[in-house]
């Protein structure tokens, strides 16, 4: 009796170049977005202090435990994406910044504070399926140009983390004017209506990836017990789907090296981040000595500079290789802020090193969230990428206990800031050299070589079932 032939399976969908650009804009939109209402906490958390009568040693405890649970939520969220699909990624993530928005509105004390804003977790998580989806749908568009500079049209997106921030910034002036300084919880109650916008445009306008939607079929296919055909469309379209549960598969095989490096990348990093980004007006004030009038238009415009070194290391990724950018980027930051710290305490000194600084420490985050998306197999890629982002809260915690640390020992706050912003940069850099290069991340001068490609195992597979 002759074995039935396996259905010739059919290759992935091509994306149409209008609908590239499409998914790029609603990525951008949705990005900015979750960074609102992440940034729309800290800048109302004086006024959550003032209304439930916190210290401000309490508030930031707070505020800590906050991030705890942050780091919980991302890291559960990358397996499920992986499971549920990217496009129903995104809306829970919209969705949860939602939720975050009004349950914040409801609160009534520590508790309830840490436990509803853990649900922003959902929202940060959102830089993570963006690289995932939009790596995918990058791979499979027909526009050459945009194949040619992938690195820098995620750039775009996330750019959304300054446009994100003076969002919130205005929102929290018009509210402050109409309804009082007080009435921070109208704030997030409001926060919900451009979340249900996104919600809507992510779920009318994108569709899901080609190849989530053909690793869908692969599983459908084993669970129907049709284990060739299963094979064969694996072999076809270049990928592996295992049984190994994500979690697991990212510290597995060729995975374990860079989810380690990038992990530990991120958390010192951070260190500078939490100093001298989140810390940037104490940084001003405290360790050189600049006016508060003067340091706010100084984080305005060094910020402002710090959006064009997204676009900046995303275009220099596609070019040069986006580790490569990274590690440059983050040692050029390190020695820009030594030397402010180190330098004379006069605005002329300051504010170009710490224009330099923002550029270099701020921009690499285009070019590493998307090579962190190219790290990994396309069934434990939301996983990957999610579990190395959130390694950014335990950097804030742990950069910020160091830093009380060092000021309450009776070091001046330059000092601090130095040993642990500064070299905590440097040094994030010196660590990525450390990072396996992937295939894609390559400098190249036409059409990129695709994301996802046969291997040899699931080749040879597919031969044996013919």
């Amino acid at each position: 009796m002759s074995t039935p032939a396996v259905e010739q399976p059919k290759p992935m969908a091509k994306i149409p170049a209008k609908q590239t650009v499409l998914v790029t804009v609603i990525c951008f939109v949705a990005w900015s977005i979750a960074v609102y209402d992440y940034i729309l906490f800290g800048t109302l958390l004086p006024r959550i202090e003032e209304s439930f009568g916190w210290t401000q040693s309490f508030a930031l405890l707070v505020s800590t435990l906050a991030s705890a649970a942050i780091f919980i939520v991302i890291i559960i969220f990358g397996p499920l994406v992986d499971r549920m699909g990217r496009r129903k990624g995104m809306m829970a993530s919209v969705g949860g910044t939602a939720v975050a928005g009004v349950a914040t509105a409801a609160v009534q004390g520590a508790t309830s504070v840490v436990a509803v804003r853990g649900f922003t977790g959902l929202g940060l998580a959102e830089q993570n399926v963006n690289g995932t989806y939009l790596n995918e749908i990058f791979a499979q568009t027909e526009s050459k140009r945009i194949k040619r500079n992938q690195g820098f049209f995620y750039s775009l997106v996330q750019s959304g983390w300054p446009v994100g921030a003076l969002l919130a910034a205005g929102f929290v002036a018009l509210t402050a004017h109409f309804f009082g300084a007080e009435n921070w919880r109208v704030a997030f109650l409001l926060s919900i209506i451009p979340s249900i916008v996104v919600f809507a445009l992510i779920y009318f306008l994108l569709k899901e990836t080609p190849q989530f939607t053909t690793m869908k079929k692969i599983r459908d296919l084993r669970k129907a017990g049709k284990p060739e055909e299963a094979e064969a469309l694996s072999a076809a379209t270049g990928l592996r789907v295992e049984k190994e549960v994500p979690l697991k598969r990212i510290f597995n095989g060729k995975h374990r090296r860079n989810t380690i490096v990038l992990s530990l990348a991120w958390t010192l990093n951070w260190f500078g981040i939490a100093t001298f980004s989140v810390l940037g007006t104490s940084v001003l004030e405290s360790g050189k000595g600049v006016d508060a009038d003067s340091a706010l238009l100084m984080i305005v415009g060094a910020n402002l500079v710090g959006a064009l070194g997204y676009l900046t290391h995303g275009f220099l990724g596609d070019k040069f290789g986006r580790k490569n950018v990274v590690v440059v980027g983050w040692l050029i930051a390190g020695v820009a802020f030594a030397v402010m710290m180190l330098g004379p305490n006069n605005p002329e000194f300051v504010l170009p090193l710490y224009m330099v600084g923002l550029f270099f420490l701020l921009g690499p985050y285009a070019a590493i969230m998307y090579f962190q998306a190219e790290c990994y197999d396309a069934d434990c890629r939301a996983t990957g990428s999610a579990f190395i982002s959130a390694f950014s809260q335990p950097g804030a915690v742990i950069g910020g206990f160091i830093l009380t640390a060092l000021v309450a020992a009776a070091f001046e706050f330059a000092t601090a800031a130095l040993v642990v912003g500064a070299i905590g940069t440097f040094v994030s850099g010196l660590v990525m050299l450390f990072a396996k290069k992937v295939e894609t991340d390559v400098p190249r001068e036409e059409v990129p070589i695709p994301a996802l490609r046969p291997t040899d195992e699931v080749v040879q597979a597919a031969r044996s079932n013919r």
